[in-house]
Protein backbone atom coordinates (compact mmCIF):
# COMPACT_ATOMS: atom_id res chain seq x y z
CA UNK A 1 0.00 0.00 0.00
CA UNK A 2 2.99 2.41 0.97
CA UNK A 3 4.36 1.32 -2.63
CA UNK A 4 1.55 2.18 -4.12
CA UNK A 5 0.94 5.82 -2.35
CA UNK A 6 4.26 6.61 -3.75
CA UNK A 7 3.37 5.91 -7.30
CA UNK A 8 0.57 7.80 -6.67
CA UNK A 9 2.20 10.54 -5.46
CA UNK A 10 4.86 10.62 -8.02
CA UNK A 11 2.56 10.48 -10.94
CA UNK A 12 0.39 13.09 -9.31
CA UNK A 13 3.48 15.89 -9.25
CA UNK A 14 4.67 14.64 -12.84
CA UNK A 15 0.90 15.49 -13.92
CA UNK A 16 1.04 18.74 -12.13
CA UNK A 17 4.07 19.91 -13.80
CA UNK A 18 2.85 19.15 -17.04
CA UNK A 19 0.13 21.18 -16.84
CA UNK A 20 2.23 23.87 -16.19
CA UNK A 21 4.56 24.06 -19.13
CA UNK A 22 7.38 22.39 -20.51
CA UNK A 23 9.73 25.13 -18.44
CA UNK A 24 8.19 23.71 -14.98
CA UNK A 25 8.35 19.92 -16.55
CA UNK A 26 11.74 20.03 -17.58
CA UNK A 27 12.54 21.57 -14.08
CA UNK A 28 10.77 18.67 -12.54
CA UNK A 29 12.63 16.14 -14.34
CA UNK A 30 16.07 17.68 -13.64
CA UNK A 31 15.16 17.41 -10.10
CA UNK A 32 14.48 13.41 -10.70
CA UNK A 33 17.90 13.39 -12.76
CA UNK A 34 19.80 14.83 -9.51
CA UNK A 35 18.56 12.05 -7.86
CA UNK A 36 19.12 9.14 -9.95
CA UNK A 37 22.57 10.69 -10.49
CA UNK A 38 22.87 10.93 -6.67
CA UNK A 39 22.52 7.24 -6.21
CA UNK A 40 24.60 6.61 -9.80
CA UNK A 41 27.56 8.64 -7.59
CA UNK A 42 26.81 6.33 -4.60
CA UNK A 43 27.11 3.14 -6.19
CA UNK A 44 30.09 4.20 -8.63
CA UNK A 45 31.99 5.57 -5.12
CA UNK A 46 31.30 2.20 -3.50
CA UNK A 47 33.02 0.35 -6.84
CA UNK A 48 35.62 2.95 -7.14
CA UNK A 49 36.76 2.25 -3.70
CA UNK A 50 35.94 -1.80 -3.75
CA UNK A 51 36.89 -2.96 -7.06
CA UNK A 52 40.86 -2.03 -6.13
CA UNK A 53 40.89 -4.58 -4.20
CA UNK A 54 40.15 -7.10 -7.42
CA UNK A 55 42.20 -5.84 -10.01
CA UNK A 56 45.51 -4.00 -7.87
CA UNK A 57 46.87 -7.05 -8.69
CA UNK A 58 46.44 -7.10 -12.60
CA UNK A 59 49.52 -6.15 -14.24
CA UNK A 60 48.41 -6.23 -17.76
CA UNK A 61 49.60 -2.86 -19.52
CA UNK A 62 46.66 -1.57 -21.53
CA UNK A 63 47.04 -1.51 -25.18
CA UNK A 64 49.04 1.58 -27.53
CA UNK A 65 45.63 3.08 -28.52
CA UNK A 66 45.16 4.35 -24.83
CA UNK A 67 48.49 4.61 -23.50
CA UNK A 68 48.40 8.60 -25.15
CA UNK A 69 45.51 9.11 -23.18
CA UNK A 70 46.90 7.81 -19.64
CA UNK A 71 50.61 8.66 -19.74
CA UNK A 72 51.64 8.06 -16.80
CA UNK A 73 53.91 11.53 -15.99
CA UNK A 74 50.45 13.37 -16.71
CA UNK A 75 48.12 11.52 -14.11
CA UNK A 76 50.78 10.60 -11.72
CA UNK A 77 53.12 12.78 -9.45
CA UNK A 78 56.47 11.24 -8.74
CA UNK A 79 57.49 14.55 -6.66
CA UNK A 80 54.73 12.93 -3.93
CA UNK A 81 55.07 9.54 -1.88
CA UNK A 82 51.55 8.81 -3.38
CA UNK A 83 52.20 9.13 -6.75
CA UNK A 84 55.34 7.34 -6.19
CA UNK A 85 53.53 4.37 -4.85
CA UNK A 86 51.45 4.46 -7.96
CA UNK A 87 53.74 4.56 -10.09
CA UNK A 88 55.27 1.41 -8.32
CA UNK A 89 51.79 -0.23 -8.28
CA UNK A 90 50.30 0.30 -11.41
CA UNK A 91 52.87 1.46 -14.25
CA UNK A 92 55.10 -1.29 -15.75
CA UNK A 93 57.94 -0.20 -18.43
CA UNK A 94 56.79 3.22 -18.34
CA UNK A 95 53.08 1.95 -19.35
CA UNK A 96 49.58 2.01 -17.27
CA UNK A 97 48.34 -1.54 -16.30
CA UNK A 98 44.55 -2.15 -16.65
CA UNK A 99 44.93 -2.61 -12.83
CA UNK A 100 44.88 1.02 -12.41
CA UNK A 101 41.76 1.58 -15.17
CA UNK A 102 39.84 -1.05 -14.64
CA UNK A 103 38.36 0.07 -11.21
CA UNK A 104 37.14 3.63 -12.67
CA UNK A 105 35.99 2.49 -15.57
CA UNK A 106 33.92 -0.46 -14.37
CA UNK A 107 32.93 1.55 -11.73
CA UNK A 108 31.55 4.17 -14.01
CA UNK A 109 29.56 1.89 -16.45
CA UNK A 110 27.92 -0.06 -14.18
CA UNK A 111 26.71 2.80 -12.46
CA UNK A 112 25.76 4.64 -15.33
CA UNK A 113 23.90 1.74 -17.06
CA UNK A 114 21.45 1.85 -13.78
CA UNK A 115 20.81 5.30 -14.21
CA UNK A 116 20.11 4.83 -17.78
CA UNK A 117 17.50 2.13 -17.42
CA UNK A 118 16.09 4.34 -13.89
CA UNK A 119 15.65 7.75 -15.69
CA UNK A 120 13.86 6.07 -18.85
CA UNK A 121 11.75 4.23 -16.25
CA UNK A 122 11.08 7.21 -14.04
CA UNK A 123 12.24 10.92 -15.37
CA UNK A 124 12.11 10.34 -18.63
CA UNK A 125 9.17 7.76 -19.19
CA UNK A 126 11.29 6.94 -21.95
CA UNK A 127 9.71 3.77 -25.07
CA UNK A 128 12.92 4.24 -26.80
CA UNK A 129 14.15 1.78 -28.40
CA UNK A 130 16.93 -0.89 -27.92
CA UNK A 131 19.14 0.47 -30.05
CA UNK A 132 19.48 3.85 -28.19
CA UNK A 133 21.00 1.81 -25.17
CA UNK A 134 23.92 1.05 -27.44
CA UNK A 135 24.25 4.58 -28.70
CA UNK A 136 24.74 5.32 -24.69
CA UNK A 137 27.33 2.14 -24.21
CA UNK A 138 29.31 4.06 -27.12
CA UNK A 139 28.73 7.87 -25.41
CA UNK A 140 29.58 6.58 -21.63
CA UNK A 141 32.38 4.65 -23.00
CA UNK A 142 34.28 8.10 -24.78
CA UNK A 143 32.77 10.00 -20.97
CA UNK A 144 34.28 6.99 -18.98
CA UNK A 145 37.62 7.27 -21.01
CA UNK A 146 37.58 11.34 -20.43
CA UNK A 147 36.61 10.91 -16.70
CA UNK A 148 38.89 8.40 -15.84
CA UNK A 149 41.96 10.78 -17.15
CA UNK A 150 40.30 12.84 -15.42
CA UNK A 151 39.97 11.37 -12.22
CA UNK A 152 43.80 10.39 -12.75
CA UNK A 153 44.87 13.50 -13.03
CA UNK A 154 42.80 15.27 -10.19
CA UNK A 155 44.07 12.37 -7.95
CA UNK A 156 47.47 13.50 -8.88
CA UNK A 157 46.93 17.20 -8.27
CA UNK A 158 44.90 16.18 -5.08
CA UNK A 159 48.12 14.53 -3.74
CA UNK A 160 50.07 17.49 -3.59
CA UNK A 161 47.70 19.51 -1.11
CA UNK A 162 49.80 18.98 2.62
CA UNK A 163 46.80 17.23 4.44
CA UNK A 164 47.39 14.15 4.45
CA UNK A 165 42.85 13.92 5.58
CA UNK A 166 42.36 15.52 2.43
CA UNK A 167 45.02 12.72 0.55
CA UNK A 168 42.91 10.08 1.69
CA UNK A 169 39.62 11.57 -0.31
CA UNK A 170 41.54 11.58 -3.51
CA UNK A 171 39.10 8.69 -5.14
CA UNK A 172 36.09 9.64 -3.56
CA UNK A 173 36.61 13.63 -4.43
CA UNK A 174 38.03 12.87 -8.08
CA UNK A 175 35.08 10.55 -8.28
CA UNK A 176 32.51 13.30 -7.44
CA UNK A 177 33.97 15.61 -10.12
CA UNK A 178 33.78 13.38 -12.88
CA UNK A 179 30.26 12.48 -12.19
CA UNK A 180 29.25 16.24 -12.42
CA UNK A 181 30.83 16.91 -15.60
CA UNK A 182 29.44 13.39 -16.99
CA UNK A 183 25.52 14.76 -15.53
CA UNK A 184 26.09 17.79 -17.44
CA UNK A 185 26.58 16.02 -20.87
CA UNK A 186 24.37 13.02 -20.00
CA UNK A 187 20.95 15.44 -19.01
CA UNK A 188 20.47 16.59 -22.38
CA UNK A 189 21.37 13.76 -24.64
CA UNK A 190 19.00 11.28 -22.42
CA UNK A 191 16.03 13.98 -22.53
CA UNK A 192 16.43 15.36 -25.95
CA UNK A 193 18.01 12.18 -28.17
CA UNK A 194 18.10 8.90 -26.37
CA UNK A 195 15.12 9.11 -23.66
CA UNK A 196 12.23 11.03 -25.59
CA UNK A 197 9.08 10.72 -23.70
CA UNK A 198 6.69 8.71 -25.37
CA UNK A 199 4.19 10.22 -26.87
CA UNK A 200 0.21 10.40 -26.00
CA UNK A 201 -1.43 7.58 -27.86
CA UNK A 202 -3.69 10.12 -29.74
CA UNK A 203 -0.19 11.60 -30.98
CA UNK A 204 1.41 8.71 -31.80
CA UNK A 205 -1.37 7.15 -33.70
CA UNK A 206 -1.67 10.25 -35.75
CA UNK A 207 2.18 9.99 -36.84
CA UNK A 208 1.26 6.52 -37.43
CA UNK A 209 -1.47 7.33 -39.72
CA UNK A 210 0.86 10.08 -41.86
Amino acid sequence: MADEKKKISLGGIDGAAEEKGSLVKTIWQFVKFLVVSGLVTIIQLVLANVLPLIFDKVTATIPAFLQGIFNPSLIFDPSTDAGAAQIAKYVIGGVVTWGYLLPFFLSNLIANIYGFYQNKKTTFKSDAPWYNFAIYIVLMIALILFSTWFQGWLVGVIAKAPWEWLNGLARTIAGLAAGFVQMIVLFPMEKFVLLREKKPEGEAAEEAAE
